[in-house]
């Protein structure tokens, strides 16, 4: 029985693993440019849902932009 050929060489791919072994930060903010897209955007578009949620609430119960 023949072992199959991996389909790229292994050592770069050993390379990269002890590279995110070694880092004790979680997996999603490992990179440089991770925490903007992992943190700022969600907490932007959260405080901005939260804003328009309290908008609406408050205009709902003063009754504000009523279309009649």
């Amino acid at each position: 029985m023949v072992a199959e050929e991996p389909f790229r060489p292994r050592e770069p791919l050993i390379e990269k693993q002890r590279l995110f072994q070694s880092i004790h930060k979680h997996t999603h903010l490992k990179g440089p440019m991770d925490k903007l897209t992992s943190v700022a955007i969600p907490m932007a578009l959260a405080g901005s849902c939260l804003f328009l949620i309290g908008r609406g609430i408050y205009n709902m119960s003063h009754g504000i932009g009523k279309k009649e």
